[in-house]
């Protein structure tokens, strides 16, 4: 009987690890091709705003449209670093919510 008890146990156990090892690989995965979608994303809008900077601004001011591309990167980065964080926040605040209650 404690044999029995001590299989079922086991079995619980091994379906466990097995579930758990599912989802960080899915987890995993969906890490990697989420990055992955973020780096095409990134040089597309490389391309565009550099396009942008060279339709507005005159050739011949290499340096110039060069500053202006990294000021306007640096901006965007900053701002969507800092919207991300408080969506991360407001997610974090609501997941320990959930479990107090």
């Amino acid at each position: 009987m404690a044999k029995e008890k001590e299989e079922k146990k086991t079995r619980k156990s091994s379906r466990h690890i097995a579930a758990e090892l599912r989802y960080e690989t899915i987890k995993t995965f969906s890490t990697l091709l989420t990055s992955a979608f973020g780096l095409v994303a990134a040089f597309a809008w490389n391309d565009a705003v550099r396009e942008a900077i060279d339709r507005y601004i005159s050739p011949g001011q290499g340096l110039k449209s060069q500053l202006l591309y990294a000021i306007l990167v640096t901006i965007l980065a900053i701002i969507v670093s800092f919207q991300l964080g408080k969506l991360t926040q407001r997610y974090k605040i609501e997941e320990e919510n959930e479990e107090e209650n």
